[in-house]
């Protein structure tokens, strides 16, 4: 389960920029999930509550927005959607000429604060 490491690594950034600030409570933070970022959202909510506690961020609604996989296929020329990182094959045509948009990370988009 890496999402435990990802919320702890999350938290360290976001307690990085309140320190910058005069913050009382962190209250909401968006996190964007890359479409092959292989993250569980359930499990990410879960890992999120535990790091939070007894920090500035403790009840800080988290909020993920989930990217697609969007791809252009070179050999259809058509717009396609990737389910799965691990079958890279164009569901139009069969190709494997790809240009892959999606992502494998997770990026803190947007921070509320008190």
């Amino acid at each position: 389960m890496h999402e435990i490491t990802l919320c702890q690594n999350a938290l360290e950034i976001m307690l990085q920029q309140a320190a910058k600030h005069p913050v009382k409570k962190i209250t909401a933070v968006w996190i964007e999930l890359g479409a092959f970022s292989c993250v569980e959202p359930e499990a990410l909510h879960f890992c999120f509550d535990m790091v939070c506690r007894q920090t500035l961020a403790e009840g800080c609604q988290l909020h993920l927005i989930e990217q697609d996989a969007h791809s252009w296929c070179h050999d259809c020329q058509k717009n396609i959607q990737l389910m799965s990182p691990s079958v890279l094959l164009c569901p139009q045509c069969g190709g494997r000429n790809l240009r892959i948009d999606a992502d494998n990370g997770m990026t803190i988009k947007r921070l509320e604060i008190e």
